[in-house]
């Protein structure tokens, strides 16, 4: 990781904090306003996120960001990583929209991956990729999709692996879309996924809305609702996986100021897309955001630090090979009888 920070330009630092296993995650709070069921189409869901909006912030993206990322680089690097500790390969992989480009960039043949699908919502972004893929020359067989996480168009059991790199966040139904990656695995396929924690921009999250109640009067939902850690296992459980596991990295970046963050955020695709946000954001609302948060958050350096909760999830589809656990009431030793045999000493 420290060769990708270290293409990272001067003004914006990325330190990244050891990593804690966790295992807790608890879904979004949703509103009933935007449900999903006018046409019949969509089933009586909750809509939180306005997947049309996102999907311009991905077009906004494809033109805004760098050739590199040293967060997104990061997180994808950690990502794949956990290609490296299974022993079989993954021929085929399916990598959905987020930060796709970075997954792309971190391969370096991990996985024994020897073609890839890289799929988002963004025909934009996936022209964007296109053009960055002929710039590259390392063998692996590449084809690109414009398709929606919610709506996977891939046939079933026709993958090895299937990767998402902070893109499954701003999915309104996440466990529907853990279930569609599912479907697209072959027995015995990985899923590999990183989203955004609950406690993501827990900085400018507070100055915002001190400066809301001090200019305004009020609060109105600027950022976007982000799953926390403690029901994760849960999630995958749901989805269908076995073996699951999950664990949390923190990552802080350094800003110049309050503004460079949010322009880093566009640049990504992370810009607020709910569907009860309030379009309008005034002058010096966002003036005192950017004061406040420099005098909260503030370092001796002049810069601000910005805070990033990854979840990494890992899962997989059912083969008749995996372990399993034994029939509950099946145990033939009982604890008891260990600490009698092993006695209590905690050295």
């Amino acid at each position: 990781m420290a060769t990708g920070l270290a293409a990272a330009t001067a003004r914006r630092r990325l330190l990244h904090l050891p990593r804690h296993r966790w295992a807790y995650l608890s879904s979004s709070a949703a509103t009933t306003e935007g449900l999903d069921g006018g046409d019949g189409s969509g089933g009586g869901r909750v809509k939180i996120f306005d997947r049309d909006l996102k999907r311009r912030h991905r077009d906004r993206a494809a033109w805004a960001m760098g050739e590199t990322d040293a967060l997104a680089d990061a997180v994808a690097d950690n990502l794949l990583d956990r290609l490296e500790d299974c022993r079989k390969a993954f021929p085929s992989a399916l990598c959905l929209g987020g930060s796709a480009g970075a997954v792309r960039r971190s391969l370096r043949g991990r996985g024994g991956i020897e073609k890839l699908i890289m799929m988002d919502m963004s025909a934009d972004m996936v022209r964007k990729w296109r053009e960055m893929e002929n710039a590259t020359d390392d063998g692996l067989e590449t084809h690109f999709v414009v398709g929606d996480e919610e709506y996977l168009p891939i046939k079933e059991s026709s993958q090895d692996t299937v990767i998402s790199c902070l893109g499954l966040h701003w999915t309104n139904d996440l466990p529907g879309a853990m279930i569609q990656c599912r479907l697209a695995l072959k027995p015995d396929g990985l899923f590999l996924a990183a989203i955004l924690g609950g406690e993501t921009l827990k900085e400018l999250r507070i100055a915002c809305t001190i400066a809301q109640m001090e200019r305004e009067g009020g609060i109105s939902p600027r950022m976007s609702p982000l799953a926390q850690v403690r029901d994760a296992g849960n999630l995958l459980t749901r989805a269908g996986f076995t073996l699951p596991g999950v664990d949390v990295d923190r990552y802080t970046v350094k800003y110049n100021s309050a503004l460079e963050l949010v322009e880093h955020l566009r640049a990504m695709g992370e810009t607020n897309a709910l569907f009860q946000r309030n379009p309008i954001l005034k002058k010096d609302t966002a003036l005192a955001t950017a004061a406040i948060y420099q005098s909260m958050f503030g370092l001796e350096d002049g810069t601000v630090p910005a805070t990033f909760q990854v979840i990494y999830m890992t899962g997989w589809k059912e083969h008749p090979s995996q372990q399993k656990a034994k029939r509950r009431g099946s145990a033939t030793v009982s604890f008891s009888d260990l600490q009698k045999q092993f006695g209590s000493n905690q050295n």
